[in-house]
């Protein structure tokens, strides 16, 4: 099953241009995190995609209130990374150094 499908079924969305931008922002976020220093490569490494899936989800699941930071209303308190995916996810990342010559 492809990212995209899982999260069709998970959200119950049929805005397939919507969920793939979201696909889109977190690899972009994920690329990001793998790669602090540029040298970004062609293709997506593959063992991510569980991650993908689970930053889309937490992308789509705060839709409405991107960003932000503190929110208290009958009890209930929100507080959001400035990155919009939880940072808790992004730990998983693994970034990728180089040594100079």
């Amino acid at each position: 099953m492809t990212v995209l499908e899982r999260l069709q079924l998970h959200t119950q969305s049929d805005d397939s241009a919507l969920l793939a931008d979201l696909i889109e922002s977190a690899q972009s976020a994920i690329m990001n995190r793998r790669y602090p220093y540029g040298d970004l490569p062609e293709k997506f490494d593959t063992r991510y995609n569980d991650l993908l899936f689970r930053c889309a989800l937490d992308l789509y699941n705060k839709m409405g209130a991107q960003g932000q930071l503190v929110h208290s209303e009958n009890g209930i308190s929100r507080t959001y990374e400035s990155s919009w995916i939880s940072a808790q996810l992004l730990s998983e990342v693994t970034p990728l150094c180089g040594v100079t010559k």
